[in-house]
């Protein structure tokens, strides 16, 4: 548990809560303790589904901006080098994670958002990348993540711009999967946690590992990787325990070991 960041688990469930008043700025102290929390979560079998959280008032503002404003270029490497890897150990977190997001996600908090499978934002919801507002362009995954999610046109008009959008325009362009009243936003991402707490999860696993190193390739390396993953799979107590369940009580009965 750091200064600023700290993992919470109950029930299967862990949450990566970033606590950093008043904006969650995300300073080189709290992109460290991120990266410290998801090699966390990562390694313990017990946590199934992840929630990135910055509490009911906002989600994270920003980079702290007070620590690059006179950064040189040997530090900008630095700091770049920083957030990304700790970014790399959010979205490589090997199960399910959920950004719940209230209020502000701007800059590095929309690209640690970007990291997480599926976003759940509140109707207060402010997303955007504003950095070439600062003269610089995103660093931690905007320019990559983000057109992969909403397509090339909208991250340029978002990246371009450095407009903000609300939280009705991020669900029409595929920012947002869901939206909910601002109150609801941590309920509704444990929810859609709770969804996966009970599933297979080497499978879960494997599947998530599929889609993500299969979207950086074409399509016939990124079967390859399905196949390999698919025919791994043949080799877990989990497999084994999942088709005899399906024979014997029907779909949805098995109870997996994560063996």
């Amino acid at each position: 548990m750091g200064d600023f960041v700290r993992v919470e688990t109950e029930a299967g469930i862990a949450t990566i809560r970033l606590d950093r008043p008043p904006m969650n700025a995300l300073s080189s102290q709290m992109q460290d303790e991120i990266g410290a929390a998801a090699a966390q979560v990562s390694a313990d079998p017990d946590i199934r589904a992840v929630i990135l959280y910055g509490g009911e008032r906002l989600f994270a503002a920003g980079a702290d901006v007070k620590e690059m404003a006179d950064a040189s270029y040997a530090r900008s490497m630095e700091i770049g080098a920083g957030i990304q890897n700790a970014y790399k150990a959010v979205a490589r977190i090997p199960k399910p994670v959920i950004a719940a997001i209230t209020g502000y996600a701007l800059g590095g908090g929309l690209e640690l958002a970007l990291c997480a499978d599926f976003r759940v934002l509140g109707e207060n919801a402010k997303v955007g990348q504003p950095e070439i507002q600062l003269g610089i362009i995103p660093g931690a995954g905007g320019t990559q993540r983000l057109p992969r999610l909403i397509g090339p046109a909208r991250a340029k008009d978002l990246v371009f711009s450095g407009r903000v959008v609300d939280a009705a325009e991020a669900l029409r362009i595929g920012l947002a999967d869901q939206v909910v009243p601002s109150a609801d936003v941590y309920a509704a991402a444990r929810l859609l946690a709770e969804r996966y707490r009970h599933a297979a999860p080497l499978a879960l696993r494997a599947a998530k590992q599929a889609i993500d190193e299969g979207l950086e390739r074409d399509l016939g390396a990124g079967l390859e990787i399905e196949r390999l993953q698919f025919t791994g799979l043949f080799g877990t107590e989990d497999q084994k325990t999942g088709m005899r369940s399906f024979l014997e009580n029907g779909p949805g009965k098995a109870t997996f070991s994560g063996r």
